[in-house]
């Protein structure tokens, strides 16, 4: 009992920094990605922390199954650096006694990775495909910083506004620049309004303003005032039709459609790799002081790349019609649990050897202590 409460407590322990240092990693790298967004104009500044936390959610099954693969494989390998697992194995108890309190430690993170890939990434996906949509709802104009120079998401136009309304429908003093054909058109205006036509097609519609056709390098240009002028800002996008796959939830999915098959067999994946993970940690965690202390942590690596690799391939397979959902289902999980039960007997039969030489060793030097 006690050493069960003391492994758990140093896995507990190698999980809270491995997870922090993990989840920093994402989030720092899926925040790059949407301020990239943000400063070109593709998405609205205040949209960059609601974005950020539905792409946490969605990333927290694998976060979770590789802190919990790492977190049982990290403190067993400093066992064996620091010699506690010749101890463990000279007192007669078997690697295989570590399984209990690795399944004690593995099954709430297990739980959890089954209720966020099932039910909680699905959701953030959802919304977090929403909201985007809501924002693409909105004019460029939406997207404007009153008094600042903002580039259009087209690239080929430069709005200034003075001022927005309060629901961001309507804009007051608004310039804008757009270069075509190799001309400048330069709009100044009062107030101006967006119109969404039938197809989706999206205009500024500006009212009292003036318009200056410039060609650069010439002295000539065109000055023209309108009581009305359009100005086209997005061409409606081809959008697939209903929700994706990746964003139903689980209960919505039907086997018998191909792509819902794929996502349910990722889903169901994701927890199950998790258990298996854990408890190939244990026979990875051994170091061969011959071949160097980061051996072992490589091959573990290479080991997890490949059962997520299957899970995709699996996946892919499904979605595409060339496999049965019940063989790609149990394939992955069958060849990694045949990889742990050659790991555990080749770990077995290896420890297994250690009390005969111990007693060996033992009467060599009794024989050598006696000799005159």
């Amino acid at each position: 009992m006690i050493f069960d409460r003391a492994a758990r407590r140093e896995f507990a322990h190698a999980a809270t920094g491995i997870f922090v240092a993990l989840f920093a990693i994402i989030i720092s790298t899926q925040l790059i990605r949407l301020l990239n967004e943000a400063a070109s104009g593709k998405l609205a500044a205040e949209a960059v922390a609601t974005l950020l936390g539905f792409a946490a959610l969605n990333y927290l099954p694998v976060l979770l199954s590789l802190t919990l693969f790492m977190a049982i494989l990290l403190p067993l390998s400093r066992a064996y650096r620091d010699s506690e697992m010749v101890v463990w194995f000279s007192s007669g108890l078997p690697l295989t006694a570590w399984l209990v309190p690795v399944c004690r430690f593995a099954l709430p993170a297990v739980l959890i990775v089954a209720v966020l890939s099932l039910f909680l990434s699905p959701w953030a996906l959802s919304h977090s495909e929403a909201y985007r949509d809501q924002l693409d709802a909105k004019s460029d104009t939406t997207l404007v910083t009153p008094g600042m120079f903002h580039e259009a998401s087209s690239g080929r136009r430069i709005f200034f506004v003075e001022k927005l309304s309060k629901d961001a429908g309507e804009v007051r003093n608004i310039f804008a620049a757009t270069a075509q054909g190799g001309r400048l058109d330069v709009v100044m205006a009062d107030s101006g309004t967006q119109e969404v036509l039938e197809n989706g097609d999206r205009f500024l519609v500006l009212h009292h303003g003036q318009r200056y056709d410039v060609m650069p390098g010439s002295p000539e240009f065109r000055v023209m005032e309108f009581d009305r002028y359009s100005l086209r800002l997005q061409e409606a996008r081809a959008r697939e039709i209903g929700p994706t796959p990746r964003t139903m939830s689980t209960l919505e999915l039907d086997a018998a459609n191909p792509r819902e098959a794929g996502e349910i067999l990722w889903r169901l994946g994701l927890p199950i790799s998790a258990l298996l993970l854990a408890f190939l940690a244990v026979p990875l965690s051994f170091v061969n002081p011959r071949a160097g202390r980061s051996m072992n942590m490589l091959f573990a690596i290479l080991v997890f790349a490949i059962y997520n690799n299957l899970l995709s391939v699996a996946q892919a397979w499904v979605a595409r019609g060339l496999t049965p959902f019940s063989t790609a289902l149990v394939a992955p999980h069958l060849v990694m649990l045949f990889l742990l039960a050659l790991l555990f007997y080749r770990r077995l039969s290896l420890f297994a050897l250690l009390p005969a030489l111990a007693a060996r060793c033992k009467a060599i030097f009794a024989r050598r202590t006696r000799a005159p």
